[in-house]
């Protein structure tokens, strides 16, 4: 699937999105990543969030990060950030249309960089990581959260050719991105799980 067709589906279903099966299984990734974040930069000062989609996981984040700020989101649907604007309830909050690949702030910026199930749609995952990494502070994390698991193996066969749906490819990037000591979670069911990365 292109970027261009994620994109458009994802615009598709930004209304209803946080709604229904799919909503809530999304709403659990979220919060297991959120916790996660919260154990690797307690106090985070600067959070970023790439593949925002509505917003959830950063109102989440600003609820129990009151020394925050700015909670930042970046979504490739333009819907998906319309979605994020209209629900945002605190003023640290700010969410821009953009992709991981061209991540418009200066180097440096964050000291926490989260990720739930859109690095699969990265057009090309190598860069984003890449930009990620530039945009973290020294000592900062990064928390990636999405379909990692070797039972995924067939489907880069066919529609996810290239992409790092195991373990072993996703840690090849994050440290070639110069990030260090990745460390597996299992966050939900047998294929989402979640790695860890600091600066």
């Amino acid at each position: 699937m292109t970027r261009d067709r994620d994109v458009a589906a994802f615009g598709e279903r930004a209304q209803g999105y946080d709604e229904g099966w799919r909503g809530r299984m999304h709403h659990q990734i979220a919060d297991g990543a959120a916790d996660l974040a919260r154990t690797c930069v307690p106090a985070p000062r600067r959070v970023l969030d790439v593949g925002c989609g509505t917003g959830y996981l950063l109102g989440r984040l600003a609820a129990c990060v009151p020394q925050a700020e700015v909670l930042a989101g970046i979504d490739a649907a333009p819907a998906m950030i319309e979605v994020a604007r209209a629900a945002a309830a605190d003023d640290r909050l700010l969410f821009v249309v953009g992709t991981a690949e061209r991540l418009p702030w200066p180097a440096a910026a964050f000291d926490l960089v989260v990720s739930t199930t859109s690095f699969d749609h990265w057009a090309d995952q190598r860069a984003g990581l890449a930009e990620c990494a530039r945009v973290l502070a020294p000592g900062g994390c990064l928390v990636l959260a999405d379909l990692f698991s070797a039972l995924l193996l067939p489907t880069l066969l066919a529609g996810r050719r290239g992409k790092a749906r195991t373990r072993r490819r996703a840690t090849h990037l994050l440290t070639a991105a110069g990030l260090h000591s990745p460390h597996w979670h299992r966050q939900y069911a047998v294929i989402i799980q979640a790695v860890t990365a600091t600066k």
